[in-house]
């Protein structure tokens, strides 16, 4: 969608969201009409589309803006990462960082509230303007689909991770302070009426690269059923998505790599691999798109908010001595990026959910760098392994494992840049058939989990699961293995309400602080306190 996301003037829907109040003395209303605003911008299919881009914005704003550790709230503290820089002190005592006042919990409900949402109520609310000349029924509820996608997105991410919340579907004009919390249940089923409606007016096919298409819709409502234990939905919606001939696994080499070593799992995140419209990537449903110096081709429009993975998940490798004590190593164009170790995979993602079968593709020197080599040309040591235990390494920050899954090919800001422009995947069909094995194995099926659970293991040359294998926790550790990083999994462990029991199993820095309730975020207490007409609720426990 490099043509439609990243177009300057869709950026000022930044601003346009916000507006929701009004005062409903007409002396005081104004047209202003020299600058873009739901009145004048939503009047045509033109101004519904540039609409569409903010929503677009919005969802990529989710995870990377703006920089730092603090964009890291749904992996840190969870079973598969904690913080690597010792400066940094996020979920490491669950009881006294996650609280009603923590940035983490404000930022995640105002981004649903204050952005995504409104948003999208925008235009459900405008489309109905009869003056509004459309081709075709078909085209104007295209558009109401994808903003009732993103709306249905907002708040499954709402659900998963606060519980139950208010339930807002239309523009207010004047202020309100008196909103009730729905329940989770009635959330949920809030979603999956916006979802439905998506699935069915969504195009098969999205017009361009990042754009939502009906794949989109039917993935999330598996998500959402199995959420509402309606298992057959579940599975029949994973089974649309599955079943279609615009979705396969890629099994074979592809994309602008190949003629350099690795294998088909890295091949998906290489650099410009992730996009029909440049490769034969049949995995894709629905992928966030980057572009270097195009305006709006990075969150916030500003360079600095590119695809932060890199600089989050990366050690600090370009920081390691050599035996002698000298610089060891240099920052290049060819190799691992510049990393901060902000975000660090624990020993389970490490070394546990391999010990299994340690051959998994998954696992390979391609897919994750376990040795380093000294690269610095003026170090005695050039070209030589880099053994820790000789130079006392820092083995949170500068030297662990590196999930190359972040590491850019392309290098256009310098290599002391530390971010990527690569195009991001939020749904892959690998994701669609680890949602349906669940939903077999919640419905007493595990024959059909272990066979849709093997679709992935056979691409990655891994050994079978057997049926009396599978269950909750073995359906997580493969969610690990296949979709480490890209999948947020604290609201993962919160949907199914797994969270700290596996910190405490699996993440020696969080593991003796995690309490029971921690399986929800707070409220923000800001919320609260602006909710001056109605008790708003706390979770319990905060």
């Amino acid at each position: 969608m490099k043509n439609n996301i990243n177009n300057t003037v869709c950026i000022v829907l930044i601003g346009i969201a916000s507006v929701l109040s009004s005062c409903q003395k007409d002396f005081l209303k104004e047209e202003p009409i020299g600058i873009p605003n739901s009145g004048n911008l939503l009047v045509d299919k033109e101004g519904f589309e540039s609409a569409i881009t903010g929503l677009h914005i919005a969802a990529r704003e989710l995870f990377f803006y703006p920089d730092g550790s603090r964009m890291s709230s749904l992996w840190l503290g969870t079973d598969v990462a904690c913080t690597g820089d010792r400066g940094l002190a996020d979920f490491e005592n669950y009881t006294t960082w996650l609280t009603p006042t923590q940035w983490s919990a404000e930022f995640y409900w105002n981004w649903a509230y204050l952005d995504l949402i409104p948003r999208a109520n925008n235009i459900i609310e405008y489309i109905d303007n009869p003056d509004i000349e459309w081709s075709s029924e078909a085209e104007k509820n295209a558009i109401i689909a994808e903003a009732r996608f993103f709306r249905g997105y907002a708040y499954n991410l709402l659900a998963n991770l606060y519980g139950g919340v208010p339930i807002v579907n239309k523009i207010s004009d004047s202020p309100k302070t008196d909103f009730v919390r729905n329940t989770r249940t009635e959330v949920y089923e809030f979603v999956k009426e916006d979802l439905e409606y998506a699935s069915e007016w969504l195009p098969v096919e999205a017009p361009e690269d990042g754009r939502i298409e009906q794949g989109a819709a039917n993935h999330l409502l598996a998500e959402v059923y199995i959420s509402l234990e309606d298992y057959e939905a579940a599975i029949a919606s994973a089974t649309a998505v599955i079943g279609s001939p615009r979705y396969q696994l890629m099994t074979e080499r592809f994309g602008n790599y190949t003629d350099t070593p690795g294998d088909v799992y890295a091949d998906l995140f290489k650099d410009e691999n992730q996009n029909r419209s440049t490769t034969t990537n049949t995995e894709t449903i629905w992928a966030l798109q980057f572009e270097f110096q195009t305006p709006g081709g990075t969150a916030g429009g500003q360079k600095w908010y590119a695809n932060g993975w890199l600089r989050a998940w990366g050690p600090k490798w370009w920081d390691l001595r050599d035996p002698d004590g000298n610089t060891g190593m240099e920052l290049t164009t060819d190799s691992l990026g510049r990393g901060v170790a902000w975000v660090r995979p624990t020993p389970y993602f490490y070394d546990e959910v391999w010990k299994e079968d340690p051959n998994d593709m998954r696992n390979s020197k391609y897919n994750i760098k376990r040795k380093y080599y000294y690269n610095n040309p003026s170090s005695a040591y050039f070209g030589q392994e880099v053994n820790p235990a000789t130079i006392q390494a820092d083995t949170m920050v500068n030297y662990y494992p590196m999930i190359m899954k972040i590491e850019p090919q392309l290098f256009p800001e310098g290599e002391s840049f530390g971010r990527a422009f690569k195009d991001t995947y939020i749904m892959r069909v690998a994701e669609t058939y680890l949602l349906r094995a669940e939903a077999y194995w919640r419905m007493g099926n595990s024959e059909m989990a272990a066979a849709d659970i093997n679709k992935l293991r056979n691409r990655a040359h891994a050994e079978e699961v057997e049926a009396a294998e599978v269950d909750l926790d073995y359906i997580l550790d493969e969610r690990a293995r296949e979709l480490i990083i890209e999948e947020p999994r604290r609201l993962t462990l919160n949907r199914v309400g797994k969270l700290a029991e596996r910190v405490r199993k699996y993440n020696p820095e969080s593991g003796s602080s995690v309490q029971d309730y921690h399986n929800l975020f707070p409220i923000p207490l800001s919320a609260i306190d602006a909710n001056i007409d109605v008790e708003l609720g706390q979770n319990f426990g905060y």
